[in-house]
């Protein structure tokens, strides 16, 4: 039986934040704009913010209205990426087989890895407290036979949690779960469902696999898969990665083009920073966009040169988003791949080469001082823009 464990660390941005600024704790502290940011956007937000209906992905003109008195700050994507590094890095202490898919989540392969520990429980401590030791932040840990229900496990007792589903367990876990909670299922697929009577997991499985795909297409193939736990996907290392990632579904249609672009941006920064983690360079460059009617399109460029630097990754998606700007999306995602070693040697006269090592450097001054002692300042620009 395959055991893979899932890591999602709690509110990270404001868990870093408190690390640094302890008057912040027990407060509802959101991080993505100044509080007058007329366009800015949340990163994350504490849990005591949560309360109040503050989430990623909201504007901050929103959040204010939502928590008036709430701590409102800018990020600061190099402090949070230093510790992450160190965080990530403890990961192969416990399993060669580590897939990143952000800075606060990645999966752990541990078959085989069963006899160190009295138990998965043990497994999954020995995980936590190892992330608190080196970070002083907590994480959420889920153990289970597939990534799908590991990540599941990672999100039930959050924060701090801890939940090891075996597979005598799944069933009774997943029957109850309403249907939003499966991977993929946004608010459309929600509205026909229910429209179809249709609400939680054990009701997609009264319904076949062939009648599901008929309504939804492989969406339909993909739900109904799932309901049983099954995910045949494995964990891949960085050395197996074809492409690299992010993508945010927003709990709302989104066609405010400043909101787009600032969170096209976080994207942007976060595919960066895990290309040059491992060492990578993206030749292509994708743009995702899913519409309120579930239809998905990508749209990709493939660079004269690859590169892994924040700005190339962000004017190339912006440039692909042109076709998109002011219609409703449900989510964005910005993938790189084409991905490989770096391609030519690099000269301080070319402009694209410079991004490149410029970002090299950041990071290595930044990882090094644990602080945000260099910064290429793109967030802090749309900050200023966005609070005129």
């Amino acid at each position: 039986m395959a055991v893979i464990l899932h890591v999602d660390m709690d509110a990270f941005f404001a868990a870093v934040e408190i690390l640094d600024h302890p008057e912040y704790r027990g407060k509802p502290l959101i991080i993505g704009g100044d509080k007058s940011a007329r366009r800015g956007v949340v990163s994350t937000c504490s849990y005591e913010a949560r309360k109040y209906g503050v989430h990623s992905a909201m504007s901050i003109p929103r959040a204010v209205a939502l928590c008036p008195h709430g701590i409102f700050i800018p990020g600061r994507m190099h402090r949070y990426q230093a510790v992450s590094k160190d965080i990530h890095r403890t990961f192969f202490e416990f399993s060669p087989m580590v897939e990143p898919l952000s800075v606060d989540e990645a999966f752990l392969d541990m078959t085989g890895c069963e006899h160190f520990y009295d138990g998965l429980e043990s497994m999954g401590r020995s995980v936590k407290e190892r992330i608190r030791d080196v970070s002083g932040v907590t994480a959420s840990v889920g153990i289970a036979p597939n990534k799908f229900l590991a990540k599941l496990a990672s999100d039930w007792n959050k924060p701090d949690g801890l939940l090891v589903l075996r597979p005598t367990e799944v069933d009774s876990f997943l029957m109850e779960l309403p249907v939003k909670k499966l991977w993929g299922v946004g608010q459309a697929a929600q509205k026909e469902l229910r429209r179809h009577g249709i609400h939680t997991v054990k009701d997609i499985r009264n319904c076949s696999e062939q009648w599901l795909t008929k309504m939804l297409g492989s969406l339909g193939q993909h739900i109904y898969r799932l309901s049983w736990g099954i995910d045949n996907r494995a964990v891949e290392a960085p050395g197996q990665a074809k492409s690299i990632g992010q993508e945010q579904t927003f709990p709302e249609d989104y066609a405010d083009e400043d909101l787009l672009k600032g969170i096209l941006a976080q994207l942007a920064d976060k595919v960066g920073w895990r290309l040059r983690s491992h060492g990578l360079y993206a030749r292509t460059i994708t743009l995702k966009a899913r519409t309120p009617d579930f239809s998905t399109f990508t749209r990709s460029y493939t660079l004269k040169h690859s590169a892994n630097d924040n700005d190339t990754i962000f004017h190339t998606a912006w440039h692909l988003f042109r076709e998109f700007r002011g219609h409703p999306l449900r989510l964005v995602g910005v993938t790189a791949s084409n991905l490989g070693p770096e391609e030519r040697q690099l000269s301080l006269f070319d402009d694209d080469a410079r991004e490149q090592q410029l970002s090299k450097v950041m990071d290595t001054v930044n990882e090094r001082y644990k602080t945000t002692a260099l910064t290429k300042g793109r967030s802090l620009l749309y900050n200023r823009k966005k609070s005129r």
